[in-house]
């Protein structure tokens, strides 16, 4: 009895440990089997509610030199960020930044609360390291997370960087108003501003991609974002579905010298299903995260750098599980990366690993800093040519 109760003990304790370490070995084969017997959308909210209380792991340790990078009058300790859709409502930033993110985008934020689409809508395909989502912007809304935000201040913390993405309401008769009122109500609190005008799961949000409406779209909010004192950058986010004219429509529009971005997400989920997918899940309805979105993310990022010319700098997203994935994001482009369906499948120690692995690779290179590597397949390619 002794030893039962003293092997459980030891058990127990050894389970703490690994929890709050960040212990690869047990997220990877205790943590995250567990947390995957969850439906989905559980484990999201569980996942959300312990970040928010702090019951995660933290980095403690410094970002090697060569991961920081300055953007935007910003400090960023490393390139490596949280993407909209984990911390929907803005409730557990502070959590997520301490775990090693260099920066976290939380929303979608919509301007009324609303519910989203019914449930299920979260599908994990595990087969495929990937998600199929169909959430349809649910949001607790402007003044609830405007509530939750008020204990931070723009620009107050070096190293640790608050992206705020806004929606539209599903049912909303003018687009463009509810993206200036998210700017009214949380622009002030945000190091960066996302305009999200490429979710597959709210009607007719893709269309606002369009030349007319991004360019009607850009003016109205970066009039009313030059009325914040800080004056917080403006991201668009695309979709990876989009043909060369549309990236060229895109493109031209973020360019203008008045009226334009100071910034590029790219991507958002696609609704392509590619033929290698494995899962039963497959076929569901929504927007398809991970790493079957690894190469069309990181192909997007090149064309989007080619045509602005490298001027514009991009925040990469789309099946980075690895510090090889996070390079191959920056060599076409991407100033900065996020995650998301890489921790939903291997936990917080992912980033951690990531981090390592990117920092290792850049040495290997001969870089002395992460930003010379932006954009170097385009001048690798340059001079095979």
């Amino acid at each position: 009895k002794t030893v039962c109760v003293g092997g459980t003990a030891t058990l127990l304790v050894a389970s703490v440990y690994g929890y709050f370490s960040g212990n690869a070995w047990f997220y990877r084969h205790v943590a995250m089997p567990a947390v995957r017997m969850l439906d989905p959308e559980q484990s999201h909210v569980l996942a959300v509610y312990l970040a928010s209380k702090g019951l995660v792991p933290k980095d403690r340790a410094p970002d090697p030199d060569v991961l920081r990078t300055e953007l935007w009058g910003r400090t960023f300790s490393n390139p490596i960020g949280l993407a909209a859709g984990f911390d929907k409502h803005g409730e557990a930033y502070p959590g997520l930044l301490g775990m090693g993110f260099a920066f976290v985008e939380i929303g979608s934020v919509t301007p009324l609360p609303q519910a989203g689409n019914p449930k299920p809508r979260v599908f994990r395909l595990p087969e495929d390291d990937a998600i199929i989502n169909r959430y349809g912007f649910n949001s607790d809304g402007h003044v609830i997370v405007k509530n939750r935000l008020k204990g931070w201040k723009s620009g107050a913390s070096e190293g640790k960087i608050l992206g705020v993405n806004i929606g539209k309401n599903k049912d909303s008769k003018n687009g463009a108003e509810d993206y200036v009122a998210g700017i009214q109500e949380l622009g002030c609190y945000a190091d960066y501003i996302v305009i999200n005008i490429s979710s597959p799961n709210t009607p007719g949000l893709r269309d606002m991609q369009g030349r007319v409406l991004l360019a009607h779209l850009l003016d109205t909010v970066t009039a009313e974002r030059d009325t914040i004192p800080h004056k917080p950058p403006i991201l668009v986010k695309v979709a990876p579905d989009l043909s060369d004219s549309d990236k060229e429509d895109i493109a031209a529009v973020i360019l203008r010298p008045k009226g334009g971005a100071d910034g590029l997400v790219v991507c958002n989920t696609t609704v392509a299903r590619p033929q290698t997918l494995q899962s039963t899940h497959r076929g569901e309805m929504g927007g398809l995260s991970g790493a079957p979105l690894r190469d069309m993310a990181t192909s997007a990022i090149f064309d989007m750098y080619r045509l602005t010319k490298g001027s514009i700098p991009i925040i990469g997203v789309g099946g980075v599980f690895t510090g090889k994935d996070a390079y191959d994001k920056i060599a076409a482009g991407a100033t900065l990366v996020e995650i998301y369906t890489s921790m939903a499948y291997e936990g917080p120690p992912v980033v951690k690993k990531i981090k390592s692995e990117l920092a290792a690779i850049l040495k290997a290179e001969g870089y002395s800093n992460v930003n010379d590597a932006v954009g170097t397949r385009h001048k690798e390619l340059h001079r095979e040519h």
